[in-house]
């Protein structure tokens, strides 16, 4: 049931919030508004329940208590992604909720019920394509393809476009749960410049964010949330990133001259390039080496080049893309995390159950992850820490090269910090890393970066050369050495 109860009919407010799983307690009386025209940040760790609270205000789960008011009207518990989306409310999840095997305009109709009767096909494609033009400019996506042949990326546009559109439903408050974790540094800035467009149309978003920056850049305030409670809310004027971080309880370490100054020992990898073309590839045992350059121009294939060739048994593998390349939803923790392990928990012919638990107890331990029980379904568990899941399984086994394929997509700051250590600690007892991020300020904490374009190893950047500044300018090939 819905009651009139606020004479604001531009914002959404959500007070004394809490809900809980089981024993486990996501929100603890949080508050939570957002006016029409404005743009709020949201962040804090993985498991601080900002997933929690968003869901909430997006109708797919009921709050067991607070006063939640959109425009004037009191919401019931009857509430649901139909009531949501009836109240204007969209949702861009971290785990795209896109039919796979429909194309765009059959996906734009889920979301559009007033698209139907003759013709219905032609105006939902023409609705789509024309957001992702106003958003991502020369996206390059076909107007009839299939959602499964299309990139991670290009999935990440067709959502947040499609949050976007209008029909009898006009979009009037949005949710962008980490919407940039999958983009490219072009589609990233298309997007936080049309974030603000569309604030001055009156549309307000909520963006949830790991990647700070982003959120100093295009938010007007920031809501830090920690352990299911609302701890600050600030305007972003006059913050910076350091503040960001110190409001959510984490220290940032940067690289220092030392962790540079390791020698490295035999030759792990090597890749022949071609002269005036492209450079060779070289990762030797305690290296840490940073694959970086545009989106799209053949880090992540190289990547999984290079993984192919690697003897079974000696490389293990991270996914960026937990959902389909990942994880095993329904399995346990316990069982996501150890199923690379298994052949060395053999005991008599048998795998031990025992050393099973014992492993996944520590690294659950050691990588921080949120729960309550290493039975529970990884679903239950946040996107951050499912990928936490990931890092733990790769890095539980023997193997000696780690590949990492933008592993921190959805990863907090004080985790990521977390890793990076972990990182430099398994790569000083002689591991080696070949690692590729979309966030070039990761590539910090890397040995050497090689920069790529159009396909290609253009640019090989060591020690003190491998800076934000130098990366982007070989990446449009600027000072390239072949």
């Amino acid at each position: 049931m819905t009651v009139s109860s606020s004479p604001d009919r531009s914002t959404l407010s959500l007070t004394g919030a809490a809900k809980s799983f089981g024993p486990v307690q996501a929100l603890r009386q949080a508050e939570f508004t957002l006016a029409a025209g404005e743009v709020v940040g949201l962040v804090g760790h993985n498991g601080a329940g900002k997933s929690t609270l968003m869901n909430i205000i997006a109708g797919v789960i009921r709050r067991d208590r607070g006063d939640f008011i959109i425009g004037g009207t009191r919401i019931g518990d009857e509430y649901d992604p139909a009531g949501a989306l009836a109240h204007g409310v969209r949702c861009v999840f971290q785990e795209l909720s896109l039919c796979r095997n429909l194309d765009l305009a059959e996906n734009t109709r889920v979301l559009h019920p007033a698209l139907r009767g003759w013709g219905w096909r032609r105006r939902a494609r023409r609705l789509i394509v024309a957001q992702l033009d106003d958003i991502f400019p020369d996206h390059g996506i076909a107007p009839d393809a299939r959602i499964e042949d299309l990139s991670l990326g290009e999935r990440q546009m067709v959502e947040i476009a499609r949050a976007y559109t209008d029909t009898d439903r006009p979009a009037r408050f949005v949710i962008l749960d980490e919407p940039t974790s999958s983009l490219g540094h072009q589609a990233t800035d298309q997007l936080l410049a049309f974030i603000r467009r569309a604030a001055a149309r009156d549309v307000g978003s909520i963006l949830i964010s790991h990647r700070l920056d982003e959120i100093l850049a295009v938010c007007d305030r920031v809501v830090v949330m920690v352990d299911g409670e609302v701890r600050e809310m600030r305007q972003t004027a006059g913050l910076d990133r350091r503040d960001l971080v110190a409001m959510m309880g984490h220290i940032e370490t940067p690289l220092t001259a030392a962790d540079r100054g390791r020698a490295f020992g035999e030759r792990r990898i090597s890749r022949a390039g071609t002269p005036g073309r492209e450079l060779g590839l070289e990762v030797s045992a305690g290296e840490v080496v940073g694959f970086a350059g545009l989106d799209g121009h053949g880090q992540r294939e190289r990547l999984r080049e290079l993984f192919s060739r690697t003897r079974p048994g000696d490389a293990a593998y991270v996914a960026g893309d937990r959902g389909s390349e990942g994880v095993f939803p329904l399995w346990s923790i316990c069982e996501n995390l150890t199923i690379r392990t298994l052949p060395n928990l053999r005991r008599g012919g048998l795998i031990s159950i025992e050393g099973e638990r014992a492993l996944a107890t520590d690294w659950v331990a050691r990588m921080k992850v949120k729960t309550d029980s290493i039975d529970r379904p990884l679903v239950t568990l946040s996107g951050g820490n499912q990928q936490k899941v990931l890092f733990a399984r790769a890095l539980a086994t023997d193997a000696a090269i780690i590949f990492l394929d933008d592993p921190m997509r959805g990863v907090d700051v004080g985790t990521k910090q977390e890793v990076y250590r972990l990182i430099r600690k398994e790569a000083a007892q002689g591991r080696c890393f070949v690692w590729f991020t979309t966030e070039t300020e990761e590539l910090a904490n890397c040995d050497t970066v090689y920069v790529f374009r159009e396909h290609c190893a253009i640019t090989r950047l060591e020690g003190a050369e491998v800076t934000p500044a130098r990366i982007v300018q070989a990446s449009f090939g600027e000072g390239a050495h072949v």
